[in-house]
């Protein structure tokens, strides 16, 4: 009769350590979420959006390029002569006439 209620009882900590761990494992679920919701947010701000920012100036930037500008590509000061869809010509010396992507471009003075 003991040995059935040392079981017993052995069987009723045993249950009781499972609930608790339960409870436990639902508020560490929370926490989880909420550990993943604030890194997100911080990656959002310091890494996301400052460079969605920089991205839509340097697009101004390229925009803005008129022929006759003085610009910098791929390290080559030139003119612009021509503007292409996806390229401009410059003039980097008399008569001398490249072609670049407009990726390329570093710098409009």
């Amino acid at each position: 009769m003991q040995e059935t209620t040392a079981v017993a009882d052995t069987a009723t900590q045993a249950v009781n350590q499972v609930s608790e761990q339960a409870a436990t494992q639902t508020t560490d679920w929370w926490g989880l979420l909420l550990y993943c919701v604030i890194i997100f947010a911080i990656i959002y701000f310091f890494m996301v959006r400052p460079n969605k920012k920089r991205m839509a100036e340097y697009q101004k930037m390229v925009d803005s390029i008129q022929v006759g500008n003085r610009i910098m590509a791929a390290g080559i000061y030139g003119t612009v002569k021509k503007i292409n869809e996806k390229s401009i010509e410059m003039e980097i010396a008399d008569g001398v006439v490249i072609e670049v992507n407009k990726g390329a471009i570093a710098n409009v003075e």
